[in-house]
């Protein structure tokens, strides 16, 4: 259907006779896409079709046999370890070729090569980052490790041996409309896959922002506008948890008033429009057997990404003599990332903590091949990135690498500087680490003990690890290799011209925030900061707020707690963000000088029920407002630049009109007149007001409506047949169902620690990549519900269950 639905929309925009034979509007002509042997019709899948095999591979040690059950997740029975992975890369690349590649040459930058000169800057970008110099160094590690190095070389020779297989009928529709093929699998292409995980969790940063907005505001204001920790923190760890004292003493520069605060790198901050969603996050909890009915513990966890089609995740089993892994997998690397064995369970939410640090280069001249460190000229490596554009002749990008890794920005690239100088980036991923050696060791671990030895190897993105075993223990471990850095170090670029601005180390694992078996009961996290202020390290980040209050409010009261308690709890829709806020707002709006639609808007207000459900039109009136007063309290202090100051995060003014009506911040500089908290609310909400009323005009005034949450495919609007629109369900910004309109839940997932295990997952997609085929897209509807699957974690005693539908077999 959506290929037929594809082929009506080209031949609709582009004209049939005008591109039969030309690529002036297609990457290929459309009558090689319309082509009944090669062409796209050759990826529509019937239902029923067979998804089974026998297969012969002389890279096999042993036999393995894959059993589909009637959602197509495979569950693999391996003789032999590293054949598991095989068969892994094998599945992954027959399902998911074309993603699988696509972000691994998004990661590289390489995008141009697919689709031209519109993707320069994307790719520019990526190389001056270090992404491809950040994976070669974690290949490094990997390949040290014999582990590592033999489970991806084993997946490395499955993803090939499905790719081998291909013929140009048989290619996935991606390729036949972007007119490329594919090449082969490299365990590089592994390690560019985490550094592409890695910079959507932990590629964002506000440094020049920070410092931009340092120098218009002044320190004071700066320190009300961005504070470090929020007033109403729930932290990860509860407040008032005794911490160690560092036992390392930080140098700090003396020259931090001129050099530091008060410097003016910038002349303004240029809109970066590759930076990482900041949204992105997750949730997780744990409840012990004393909270649940079972007496067991249930562990539950939603990681919060861009929604997208192929789906960012795979579920699958992997069942060894070594180890019994079920979960979501990533295409792209071996095991199972989230999920569970016969023994434990494990999940991750993001630290939001940051680790990136911009510091300005003085280079000697414009050759850029020494620059001024400590004293002498240091001569810089260079390489240089060789852009290939599809219909076009090569780029070449010339990098300068320093002490603190690749310059990012400069003259030739001023990306969000603005200003032509030189700032180079040092950033946790270019460290060389081997962080599959973590899932490696998770996927077969029994005990808390063997949860500590795998987490060890984590580098970054900076993760919550959430646990618990069949034995009854819990916990959590904030993981990563986080800078130490002295008070306010990296919020703002920093000189580079000597060594005292350097990073100092990094915090001991040990001194990282963590719980094991809490008197509470029960262990959270929602991407908030992760300890109170008594916390004695330096740890700047981008941090939820409200989530994480309502998660703790909501275990705080549970008991006797049952696995669709837990369902429930990761689709709840209310806003304790407007608990705070809608008081504040219906208590000082002059309602008397509203007109019959600001009454009416401001009734619906009134009458909600605080919940974010997609029938109720409050949430909507509620964030038009919201957002207005944003922008008439700060539009006078934060646009006096010709660059506007970055606007502080949701909670500063919540939180600043809950302590004080009379914020400094409410009067409008602009004005003779004084305004107060009442003249100001009020006027946000007559400027909010038309667009309220053009939504209940046109029948979207429901949060659902509004919100429209799409799932797009990768390709975006280019192949809006292949996405997936108008999905009518609840959630939202700081809501614990944090859905909004291409944002959210990517995996859901509650496993209920008893013998046997008992496991519920859902995810807004579907096994296979194809959009042809009907297992694409048929795990949304349910997922858009609330509504979750029962896990089958198949035992070898259920081979020949009525609940297998396909069977298929590899052998040397």
């Amino acid at each position: 259907m959506r290929i037929t639905l594809f082929i009506l929309t080209l031949i609709m925009n582009a004209g049939l006779i005008y591109v039969l034979d030309t690529r002036k509007v297609l990457p290929v002509p459309l009558g090689v896409l319309l082509s009944p042997h090669e062409g796209i019709w050759q990826n529509a899948e019937a239902m029923d079709a067979d998804q089974g095999g026998d297969f012969r591979f002389p890279e096999l040690k042993g036999k393995v046999e894959v059993y589909f059950d009637a959602r197509l997740v495979p569950h693999v029975f391996a003789e032999q370890e590293q054949d598991a992975y095989f068969v892994q890369g094998f599945i992954h690349a027959r399902h998911r070729l074309w993603q699988m590649e696509f972000q691994t040459h998004a990661a590289a930058g390489r995008i141009s090569e697919i689709v031209g000169e519109k993707g320069i800057d994307y790719d520019r970008n990526q190389r001056r980052n270090g992404m491809v110099y950040a994976a070669e160094n974690a290949l490094h590690r990997m390949e040290a490790d014999p582990d590592t190095k033999a489970a991806c070389d084993a997946y490395t020779a499955g993803v090939n041996a499905y790719i081998t297989r291909l013929n140009k009928g048989s290619l996935p529709v991606e390729y036949k409309i972007l007119g490329y093929e594919p090449e082969k699998w490299t365990n590089l292409k592994s390690a560019l896959f985490m550094k592409a995980m890695t910079n959507d969790l932990a590629g964002f940063d506000r440094d020049f922002e920070f410092t931009h907005a340092l120098r218009t505001l002044g320190e004071e204001n700066f320190r009300m506008l961005f504070p470090e920790v929020a007033d109403s923190l729930s932290p990860v760890i509860p407040s008032g948890t005794p911490y160690e004292t560092p036992q390392q003493a930080l140098n700090i520069p003396k020259d931090l008033d001129s050099a530091y605060y008060g410097r003016q790198p910038a002349t303004g901050i240029a809109e970066n429009q590759f930076k990482p969603d900041p949204a992105n996050g997750s949730n997780n909890w744990v409840i012990a057997g004393s909270r649940s009915r079972s007496g067991h513990p249930i562990l539950c966890n939603d990681p919060h990404l861009r929604l997208s089609l192929p789906a960012i995740w795979y579920e699958m089993q992997l069942h060894t003599p070594v180890f019994n892994a079920y979960g979501a997998t990533f295409p792209g690397i071996p095991g199972v990332v989230i999920g569970f064995n016969q023994d434990i369970a494990f999940g991750f939410t993001n630290a939001g903590r940051d680790v990136r640090d911009y510091y300005e280069v003085r280079f000697r001249d414009r050759a850029r091949a020494e620059y001024w460190f400590d004293s002498p000229w240091r001569k810089a490596d260079v390489r240089i990135e060789q852009i290939r554009v599809k219909g076009q002749t090569t780029v070449l990008d010339t990098v300068p690498y320093t002490v603190f890794g690749p310059v990012v920005y400069d003259a030739s690239f001023p990306g969000k500087a603005g200003d032509g100088k030189a700032y180079a980036l040092r950033w946790v991923a270019h460290d060389s680490a081997n962080i599959l050696k973590m899932w490696h060791l998770l996927n077969r671990a029994r005990t808390h003990d063997d949860y500590l030895a795998a987490i060890s190897h984590f580098n970054v993105p900076g993760q919550n690890m959430i646990f618990a075993s069949r034995n009854g223990d819990i916990a959590l471990w904030q993981q990563a290799t986080f800078p130490l850095r002295w008070k306010d170090q990296g919020l703002f670029v920093m000189p580079g011209y000597d060594s005292s601005y350097m990073w100092q180390g990094y915090i001991p694992m040990e001194h990282n925030p963590h719980t094991f078996n809490p008197t509470e009961g029960y262990i959270s996290s929602a991407n908030q900061r992760p300890a109170d202020s008594t916390y004695p390290y330096f740890i700047p980040g981008q941090y939820d707020v409200y989530r994480g209050i309502i998660i703790n409010r909501k275990l705080a009261a549970t008991y006797d707690a049952t696995p669709d308690d837990m369902m429930k709890l990761q689709n709840d829709n209310y806003n304790v963000f407007a608990e705070y806020a809608r008081p504040i707002l219906i208590r000082h709006v002059d309602s008397a000088g509203l007109d019959d639609a600001g009454r009416y808007y401001l009734k619906i207000m009134g009458d909600w029920n605080l919940n974010n459900d997609p029938e109720q039109k409050g949430p909507t009136v509620f964030t038009a407002w919201w957002d207005s007063l944003q922008q008439v309290v700060y539009a006078d202090d934060l646009n006096t630049t010709e660059k506007p100051v970055l606007r502080p995060e949701r909670f500063v003014l919540l939180e600043a009109l809950l302590r004080d009506t009379a914020y400094r911040f409410i009067d409008d500089i602009r004005t003779p007149a004084t305004e107060d908290l009442r003249s100001m609310v009020t006027r946000a909400f007559r400027m909010a007001i038309p667009s309220i009323d053009s939504l209940e005009k046109k029948g979207r005034l429901s949060w659902a409506r509004n919100k429209n949450t799409t799932v797009y495919h990768l390709l975006r609007n280019a192949t809006m047949p292949f996405s997936r629109q108008g999905i009518l369900n609840g959630g939202g910004t700081h809501i614990i169902n944090a859905t909004t309109h291409e944002h959210g839940p990517s995996w859901r997932m509650v496993v209920h620690m008893t013998t046997p295990i008992e496991a519920y997952a859902v995810y807004p997609g579907g096994q296979q990549g194809n959009p042809g085929s009907p297992f694409y897209d048929s795990f949304i509807d349910k997922w858009a519900k609330g509504e979750y699957y029962r896990i089958w974690f198949m035992t070898e005693g259920d081979k020949k269950s009525g609940r297998v539908k396909w069977r298929m077999s590899f052998s040397s």
